[in-house]
């Protein structure tokens, strides 16, 4: 009877042991556990999301009144011109030095709309005697 007892207990453990493990080979297939797999050879994502992300900023932006025509048509300037520069960039492929360069004018320009958007500056005669 131990001796049964004995082997039960030593496969229960065993199995156990082996559970945890099995638990973290599971692939449950989130995109948010592979982030790299957009990414080219080098490991660049592409500015295309991320302009996409902040043309829909300047378009919230513009629909909620925090910015105005002139700032967002600037703001818009700037997205196509760091578009255009990474097209050039990317006809031989991205080295690291060009790649941290777009990432530095993408940060800009999310910096420079988050200040436009947050200036308190809500477009022509704000703040002005109306009557």
């Amino acid at each position: 009877m131990k001796k049964i007892l004995l082997s039960i207990a030593a496969v229960s453990a065993a199995a156990a042991a082996a559970a945890p493990v099995a638990a973290l080979a599971q692939s449950y297939d989130r995109p948010y556990d592979r982030p790299y797999e957009r990414h080219d050879d080098r490991g660049w994502n592409g500015g295309g999301d991320r302009a996409e992300r902040l043309d829909r900023r300047i378009e919230m932006g513009l629909r909620n009144g925090s910015l105005d025509r002139r700032e967002a048509w600037r703001l818009r300037g700037d997205l196509r011109e760091t578009a255009r520069l990474e097209m050039r960039y990317g006809r031989d492929g991205l080295s690291r030095w060009e790649r941290a360069d777009l990432d530095r004018r993408f940060d800009r320009i999310s910096a420079q709309i988050r200040y436009e958007r947050h200036d308190r500056d809500y477009g022509y005669g704000y703040g002005r005697d109306r009557y």
